[in-house]
């Protein structure tokens, strides 16, 4: 069966050829009864614009690409749907690719989006290295959305990791805690800023001794045999930082099957502040990043490139907030800190 073609359209809305491109093309030159006639015409045929063609014709697709480190996490969900908010405003069309948190599949869907001529690029999470991202950024307009770190001479959207870690580790030691182990995210992006925030506000708070981080992931299994092993310890801690929600969910899972109370027995905060946080179940305390503006701010770091071309890179840094819920409370064998626990936001 052949598509029906802009032709095809004119010939049924009794209208030219050149009038139904103008209509598809939202120009403002057709009258309101001209363009109703033609959208109908288009509707009943079943015509829909050949976007190829008329990329190829303007030499422009109008349309980013965006990296999501992985999609079964709910924070980079939300991220993305700070990119299309931003890009649906802009006219900017948005095309989404899963990295699998592998950093081979994801030169793999950078190689897609320059093969269709993407715009520009938002690599959210992204596990690649300075020389990939430099290279990337050769090719299209680039920015690095939550990856812990700045990527010279690159764009960059992003929390203060370093500073979210020590917000966590501050709550913590002013109820009273000292062995507060850290559960750090492996190999993720953001792995190394959150351990190094954990370790300086341990020393911040003078617990500097009781440093204890451990290698864990960033998700619900990898904090399995991490928490297997601190219960196994003759005295285990009494506090939990995980790198993130869904570690901080893994790890609470555990603790649950183990008959562990949190807070009782041990307190635990996560990172993210993703919504399964607040769910009544978990009511996790964690630190919160704004993930629809990094998404916002990602296009618009984008347009801004597009519009003034080569510079100095442009770099956004949030910051984070403590949300107290329900995980967190004074160790058992302590009384809180004279201070009282920290952090003014409570959900």
């Amino acid at each position: 069966m052949n598509r029906p073609t802009m032709e095809d359209v004119a010939e049924r809305a009794k209208v030219s050829r050149a009038l139904v491109s103008l209509v598809m093309n939202n120009s403002p030159q057709v009258s309101d009864e001209k363009r109703r006639a033609v959208l109908r015409a288009a509707r009943e045929l079943g015509y829909r614009p050949n976007l190829v063609a008329r990329n190829l014709a303007q030499q422009r697709t109008h349309t980013i690409g965006v990296l999501v480190d992985d999609f079964r996490n709910p924070f980079f969900g939300d991220v993305v749907d700070g990119i299309e908010a931003e890009a649906s405003e802009h006219g900017l069309r948005v095309l989404i690719l899963n990295g699998h948190r592998d950093a081979w599949r994801e030169l793999d869907a950078i190689e897609t989006f320059l093969q269709l001529r993407v715009e520009g690029m938002a690599l959210v999470g992204a596990r690649l290295g300075d020389d990939d991202i430099a290279q990337i950024g050769t090719a299209t307009p680039c920015v690095i959305v939550a990856s812990g770190t700045v990527h010279p001479g690159t764009d960059t959207v992003g929390t203060d990791d370093r500073r979210g870690a020590e917000l966590a580790v501050e709550h913590l030691a002013a109820l009273g805690h000292t062995r507060i182990v850290h559960m750090d995210g492996g190999r993720n992006a953001s792995a190394v800023e959150r351990s190094a925030g954990y370790e300086s506000g341990m020393r911040a708070a003078g617990i500097g001794e009781f440093i204890d981080v451990r290698p864990a992931g960033d998700d619900e299994a990898d904090a399995l045999a991490v928490i297997d092993a601190l219960l196994a310890e003759e005295d285990p801690p009494t506090a939990i930082f995980a790198f993130n929600d869904l570690l901080a969910a893994g790890a609470l899972n555990r603790l649950a099957d183990a008959g562990m109370a949190v807070p009782g027995d041990v307190s635990l905060v996560g990172f993210d502040n993703t919504f399964i946080s607040a769910l009544r179940h978990l009511s996790l305390t964690t630190i919160n990043q704004p993930k629809l503006a990094m998404g916002r701010l990602a296009v618009g770091t984008l347009l801004q490139r597009l519009s003034d071309g080569s510079g100095e890179p442009i770099r956004h840094m949030l910051k984070p907030e403590l949300v107290v819920r329900g995980t967190t409370g004074p160790p058992s064998s302590a009384p809180p800190h004279p201070g009282g626990p920290s952090g003014p936001q409570r959900t």
